[in-house]
C-alpha cells in the first residue's frame, strides 16, 4: 500500500481596486504562502482583481476548478464596495442574506442598537457556507466548496487562517536545502545548474542572486518533497559550486 501523501493545490485570489492601483500595499500573499507551503498545500497561482462583480466570479470559477482549494482576501468589509460575499454567491448560484449565525457571532462586540445597516452586511453569509471565526472583530469570514474566504486586514486574516487550517486537507511538506554559492556568479554555474536540474527531475532548482555594499553572494535552492532526491540534488550542486570555487581561486 502506498504511503505517499496526496498532491493538495491551492490559488489566492486577492480582491480590490486599492491593491490595484497602489494605493494598499498586499501584506497576505506571501504570508499565505509560506503558511500553506508549510503544511504541505501547494500554491500554484495567485491573482489579484478589482472590485468588479464579473471579475470576481470569473476568477473564483476558474481557479475553484482548477485547484484543492482556492483562499480570497478583501471585500467583505461593510461598505458598498464590498461584494466578495455576493460574487462568491453566485458563482456558486446559491442565495445569500444575513445568517442569523453571524449575527449572533457579532453580538459579542456590537450592542444590538449599533449593528447597523452597513455592520449587518458583514452577516450576510451565501446559502451553505461554513463560518470562519474571526476572534479580533468577530464579523465571521466564511467557506464554501473548497472556497475560503477571508478578511483583507492582515491581522484579522490570519486569525481567520488559523481558524481553517485544520479543517484542510493537508499533503507531503516541502523539504528545502540552500547552498551558499558566495560570490560565484551565475553565468558560471547556469550551464552546470541546468544539467543537474535536467537530472534530478524530481526536485526544483532555484538561484536567487543577491546585492549589498560588499557585492553579491547567490544561493541556489533545491526543493522537493521526497528527502533522498532532494539531498542527491543538493549534494550534486555543492559539488559543483565546489569546483568553482576552487577554479575562482587558483584564477
Amino acid at each position: 500500500m502506498s504511503t505517499t501523501a496526496p498532491l493538495v493545490t491551492a490559488a489566492l485570489l486577492v480582491i480590490g481596486d486599492e491593491i490595484l492601483s497602489g494605493r494598499t500595499k498586499d501584506k497576505n500573499i506571501g504570508y499565505i504562502a509560506a503558511y500553506l507551503t508549510d503544511l504541505g498545500i501547494d500554491v500554484r497561482e495567485v491573482r489579484v482583481v478589482p472590485d468588479d462583480e464579473r471579475e470576481i466570479i470569473e476568477a473564483v470559477n476558474a481557479l475553484r476548478a482548477r485547484y484543492t482549494y482556492l483562499f480570497t482576501t478583501g471585500g467583505i468589509g461593510p461598505t458598498h464596495d464590498d461584494i466578495t460575499a455576493d460574487c462568491i454567491a453566485k458563482a456558486f448560484g446559491v442565495p445569500i442574506d444575513v445568517d442569523p449565525r453571524a449575527v449572533t457571532m457579532m453580538r459579542e462586540r456590537y450592542k444590538p442598537e449599533d449593528l447597523n445597516a452597513a455592520r449587518l452586511r458583514m452577516a450576510r453569509i451565501p446559502q451553505g457556507a461554513e463560518l470562519i471565526e474571526n476572534p479580533i472583530s468577530r464579523a465571521p469570514g466564511f467557506r464554501i466548496g473548497n472556497v475560503i474566504v477571508m478578511a483583507g486586514v492582515p491581522a484579522i486574516m490570519q486569525a481567520m487562517l488559523d481558524s481553517v487550517v485544520p479543517s484542510l486537507e493537508t499533503g507531503a511538506r516541502m523539504i528545502v536545502e540552500t547552498i551558499e554559492a558566495g560570490h560565484v556568479p551565475e553565468g558560471l554555474y547556469a550551464q552546470g545548474l541546468g544539467q543537474i536540474a535536467q537530472a534530478h527531475p524530481g526536485v526544483t532548482i532555484g538561484s536567487y542572486p543577491a546585492f549589498s555594499i560588499t557585492g553579491f553572494d547567490n544561493q541556489i535552492v533545491v526543493r522537493g518533497k521526497e528527502a533522498s532526491a532532494v539531498a542527491q540534488a543538493a549534494a550534486a550542486v555543492r559539488d559543483l559550486v565546489v569546483q568553482l570555487k576552487a577554479g575562482q581561486g587558483r584564477a
